[in-house]
């Protein structure tokens, strides 16, 4: 997949994410809940049932070999394995109906914890080029006891409390990390540029992963905000956020959500409510055993109608959809950017033990006009669906009408109400890209200047011992291929070395602020603005003209 310019695109986490944290937007549901059936499916599940046991038992008599039950029955609980009777059985519903083994299991309650005690990082183990099993750093939670204490992304992690972690694997050593809060741990890192292992004791604490990961004024008046996920804190972060903004004179707001792979259901409705009137419908969800169920605006924006444009991309899905859906519908905002993914099935999660969980589709979410979110799935490959959406773009047959009387469609996501394709890099950037040659160069700068000031500008001189890098690493550009995406370096290189240095937020800031995409949302805010004065304008000739009929 070819990468794209402006904010980062990371499909891999999005896939991992949509199918767990969508699993979870649904909410726990007794395996032993009522559902409507007749005689005649109970007779047919019967059948089917003693037809399975026949197999199975033909299979654990006659096989040549012994079978393992748990393999045979649930399948190997790893990624990408040959899967098991509930996994196969479950795999011609929907792409997002799953079986989680243990590990899935555990892997779905730590994507929906958004704190722990411990010195937040995000670590990584992987083979080293020696073929050793290694954990490096390629995040650190900015504010968190790591970022303080120094850690950096890049670092490889040596030894946590005296104990070496080569040939440790990611749980060993993400559990090695943790621990009661005001705890001491002693860290050791290697960090290119410095001949000996690094120090560092930490101060276990709480560690909050924010979804609102970015906030802040762009120019006097306007704001840009991006969510990266939905989780329990997220309308609380927003909250803040914004009254924060407000400071300053909120007038006009930009709502990124690119990138944003949904998560719970009621975080999406309370953001969703800090833009609405009170009483407005905001999504309803509706399946054949499920009772319907409609979530409206409890509490409203208390009048606060500043334009809004909402930024969304392939990788925008379930609940930020049903975010951006909601404020389409009711001409609350200006929707930009891409065609989101399309992910409108609601997860019912069935725990089978303690160790298993069945997360199985049991209704379909509808933005307020009506439109259906979900894009259909059942001429593609699971590949497709899940890496190449853009090549199945919603067929706008399914024609709905917002408050203004707008047409809208369903049936594939929400699609923009003005369409930017993304930016692809050209051939040269890609390069860079596939050997991650401008991080490799930011650990290399930070290795022998050791930090940047807050305010570094990517000179003359830096551009030059880039170029020597690339020499290094055997990357051959010619000087006109340096000088045609000059802007382009001086920009990634300077995000680059800031995030390493003050944080993820911090890089986050600069991307925003060189954004294409972001200066046009700016340039629409008098589009935005209409949108609103034409809805109010159109809802009052319709109750007028009811009023004389």
């Amino acid at each position: 997949m070819k990468g794209q310019a402006g904010r980062k695109a990371y499909p891999v986490r999005f896939i991992t994410a949509a199918l767990m944290i969508g699993a979870l937007a649904g909410g726990f549901r007794a395996l032993g809940a009522k559902t409507a059936s007749t005689r005649g499916d109970e007779s047919e599940v019967q059948a089917a049932l003693a037809a399975f046991t026949r197999v199975y038992q033909i299979v654990q008599q006659e096989y040549t070999d012994r079978i393992d039950p748990d393999k045979a029955i649930y399948g190997l609980d790893v990624p990408a394995s040959p899967v098991g009777a509930i996994p196969g059985m479950l795999r011609p519903l929907d792409p997002h109906s799953d079986f989680f083994g243990p590990r899935a299991f555990a892997q779905i309650r730590e994507q929906q914890e958004v704190k722990y005690y411990g010195v937040g990082m995000t670590i990584v183990s992987q083979l080293d080029r020696e073929g050793k099993l290694s954990t490096y750093v390629p995040a650190v939670v900015p504010g968190s006891p790591a970022f303080k204490a120094g850690i950096r992304p890049g670092d490889t992690l040596d030894k946590i409390d005296g104990q070496e972690t080569e040939g440790l694997d990611g749980t060993r050593v993400s559990n090695m990390l943790r621990g009661p809060k005001g705890t001491l741990v002693r860290v050791s890192v290697r960090r290119e540029g410095y001949e000996q292992p690094v120090q560092f004791t930490i101060t276990r604490d709480e560690i909050k992963n924010p979804t609102v990961d970015s906030a802040f004024e762009l120019k006097p008046g306007v704001a840009y905000l991006h969510i990266s996920d939905f989780y329990e804190t997220t309308d609380d972060e927003l909250t803040a956020a914004l009254k924060a903004l407000d400071h300053g004179g909120l007038k006009e707001l930009i709502l990124d959500l690119r990138g944003n792979p949904g998560g719970i259901l009621d975080q999406a409705v309370a953001v969703s409510d800090h833009f609405l009137a009170k009483s407005q419908l905001i999504v309803y969800q509706s399946g054949r055993a499920a009772r319907e169920q409609r979530y409206y605006a409890m509490h409203g924006n208390g009048g606060e109608e500043y334009p809004m444009v909402v930024l969304v991309n392939r990788y925008t899905a379930s609940a930020a959809e049903i975010v951006s859906g909601a404020l389409q519908d009711h001409d609350r905002a200006l929707i930009m950017g891409e065609p989101s993914f399309g992910k409108g099935l609601v997860q019912s999660v069935f725990p089978l033990s303690e160790r298993a969980g069945l997360a199985l589709t049991t209704a379909h979410y509808y933005t307020p006009s009506g439109r259906l979110i979900q894009r259909d799935y059942s001429q593609v490959s699971p590949y497709a669906y899940y890496y190449r959406p853009e090549d199945h773009a919603a067929p706008h047959t399914e024609v709905r009408l917002t408050d203004g009387g707008r047409e809208v469609y369903g049936g594939g996501g929400i699609t923009p109400d003005i369409d930017v394709p993304p930016v692809s890099l050209n051939e040269v950037q890609q390069t860079l890209a596939d050997r991650d040659a401008i991080y490799d160069f930011a650990r290399h700068y930070l290795g022998v200047h050791k930090t940047i000031p807050r305010d570094f500008e990517t000179t003359p001189e830096v551009i030059e011992a880039f170029e020597k890098r690339l020499e290094e690493q055997n990357i051959r550009l010619a000087p006109q291929q340096i000088e045609e995406n000059l802007d382009y370096l001086k920009q990634k290189i300077r995000a680059q070395l800031v995030e390493i240095v003050y944080g993820r937020d911090q890089e986050l800031k600069l991307e925003a602020e060189n954004d294409p995409l972001v200066a046009k949302a700016v340039e629409s805010m008098p589009e935005a603005a209409a949108l609103l004065t034409h809805a109010k304008q159109y809802l009052a000739s319709r109750r007028q003209a009811a009023n004389e009929d």
